[in-house]
């Protein structure tokens, strides 16, 4: 059997900054599959911490890859929260980004993952911005919205690891050192709650 190939395309969450590579959650879901009978290739990881949809989308178009891919995956649009961008601009950039992946998945939308963001208003990073915590996750929740709305609409799937990262807040040994990403364990939650039920449910998809 062919090994899956999968992209990963987002920011620091899909990154792993702060954690080795090998401990970043497209790492930790290959691994996951294989465990579960899915021969599975390293993944491809186009990512960058601080990239925002608009950043993304630039350096997406003329990326050397090698689709189609078993599996894409979608993870945008923190950055453009925290720089207050305004919704309208994000699902823009967002629509054109998932067309992008579609076609990077040989347009099978049942291939294509859309990963919610995390709340990073649960952390200690959150303390020093003046926008509250509630202010936070109402804007995360209007971003992870837009999102879904328009993964689900071209019959990709969705995954929710928002409320993975809101049930780990600040809870010893779950991020980096910088008390603003994910550590290899908050990862894992991730995985095992989420993201491999969800990309085994895409495979099964066709």
């Amino acid at each position: 059997m062919a090994e899956l190939r999968l992209l990963a395309l987002g920011d620091s969450y899909t990154i792993g900054e702060g954690v080795a590579p090998t401990q970043a959650w497209p790492a930790q879901l290959a691994r996951a599959l294989s465990k579960c009978g899915y021969a599975c290739a390293a993944p491809t990881v186009l990512a960058r911490t601080g990239w925002t949809a608009e950043l993304l989308l630039a350096t997406l178009a003329p990326a050397a890859l090698a689709p189609p891919y078993d599996l894409v995956t979608l993870q945008i649009g923190v950055n453009d929260q925290y720089r207050e961008r305004a919704p309208g601009e994000f699902q823009r950039d967002f629509d054109t980004l998932l067309a992008h992946a579609l076609r990077r998945a040989g347009e099978r939308a049942t291939r294509v993952l859309g990963v919610s963001i995390p709340d990073w208003g649960v952390t200690p990073f959150a303390r020093q911005d003046a926008r509250s915590s509630q202010t936070i996750a109402a804007a995360i929740d209007q971003f992870n919205a837009l999102a879904q709305t328009r993964v689900l609409r071209v019959g990709a799937g969705w995954v929710d690891v928002t409320a993975c990262s809101r049930r780990a807040g600040r809870a010893p040994g779950q991020l980096c050192a910088d008390g603003l990403h994910p550590g290899a364990v908050q990862y894992a939650r991730w995985v095992d709650s989420a993201l491999l039920p969800a990309t085994l449910h895409q495979l099964q998809r066709g």
